[in-house]
Formats: C-alpha cells, sequence, structure tokens
C-alpha cells in the first residue's frame, strides 16, 4: 500500500525517480563507451574498467544511477557484490564477437539465476551494429536463447556505441517498463 502512495505522488507531482541500473557483459563489449555516449552524448576514449565506474543520468524525468562493471574474466565473479536494489540489467554484446558469443551467454544466464536479479528488467543492447561484420539482431538473440526467457521483461535492441543507435530507444524501454510496473 505504501509503494502505490509513493507512485501516486511520484505521478501527481512529477517528482523524479531513480533507479539502479547495471551495465554488464564481457570486455571489450563497449559498456563504459555506451555510458559515457547516454551520459555526455558523444564519443570518450575509454580504457578497460577495472572495477566500476558509477555515473547519473537524468532520462525523461528519471534519473538513473548506472554502474559499468568491468567485463575482464576474473572480475566477473565479483558482479554479485553489486546486483541488491537493482532495477534493470544493460546486458551488452559486441556484435562482432562470434567467437565469444557462447560464454556471453552463460555469463548472462548465470547472472539471471541470482535471487537479488529476479525483479531485474533486462535490456540486451547488440552493440557495434555499425561494423561489417556484426552478426544481427536476430541471429544474437538466438545464439543467446533469449526466448528461453520466461519470467522477466525483456528485450533486444541494434545499438552502436559510437554513432549512439538504439540507445534512447533502449532508455525508452526501460522508463515506460518501469513506470508501468
Amino acid at each position: 500500500m505504501g509503494n502505490y502512495f509513493s507512485n501516486l505522488f511520484k505521478t501527481l507531482f512529477n517528482i523524479e525517480q531513480e533507479l539502479r541500473i547495471l551495465i554488464l557483459g564481457l570486455d571489450n563489449a563497449g559498456k563504459t563507451t555506451i555510458l559515457f555516449q547516454l551520459q555526455v552524448g558523444e564519443v570518450v576514449t575509454t580504457v578497460p574498467t577495472i572495477g566500476f565506474n558509477v555515473e547519473t543520468i537524468t532520462y525523461n524525468n528519471v534519473k538513473f544511477q548506472v554502474w559499468d562493471l568491468g567485463g575482464q574474466t576474473n572480475l566477473r565473479p565479483y558482479w554479485r557484490c553489486y546486483y541488491g536494489n537493482t532495477d534493470a540489467i544493460i546486458y551488452v554484446i559486441d556484435s562482432t564477437d562470434t567467437a565469444r558469443i557462447g560464454t556471453a551467454k552463460k555469463e548472462l544466464f548465470a547472472m539471471l539465476d541470482e535471487k537479488e536479479l529476479k525483479d531485474a528488467i533486462l535490456l540486451v543492447f547488440a552493440n557495434k551494429q555499425d561494423l561489417p561484420t556484426a552478426m544481427k539482431v536476430e541471429e544474437i538473440s538466438e545464439k543467446l536463447s533469449l526466448s528461453k526467457i520466461k519470467n522477466r521483461t525483456w528485450t533486444i535492441f541494434k545499438t552502436s556505441a559510437q554513432t549512439g543507435e538504439g540507445l534512447k530507444e533502449g532508455l525508452n524501454f526501460l522508463v515506460e517498463k518501469i513506470k508501468n510496473r
């Protein structure tokens, strides 16, 4: 009942809602580039994330606290330390990395099995779609077995961190789904 009134007041008085978002994916998928493209609207030179980056992005009157976690093999076990109170996951796939799509699938499903993330919305960004060797979104969806995800809201978007393609559409999806909870 308390959540009902809280959400009602936020809607009536147009109060910003703050959401906790994790950006996850294998190393070199483009997570940090996406984060900064969303925050400053341009490509920023990045280095591999050792640990995490935290940035706040306001979009459509919703404040996103975005946690970009390093995707190297030795850092992935530590992702679970950040799962608590997460509203949504942006899982970034390097659409050109055909050799590691199986690893990306394994990490995705291991993460989705975590109790702390059971209510988190999943947004998959099929990144690097601007490159000629990129797998199509349908192929990525099939290789990740996304159609087997039945217990949560999810979608996949064709994106390019370099051009910004698909990023705003992804945020629109998150805002809509979170407001309709």
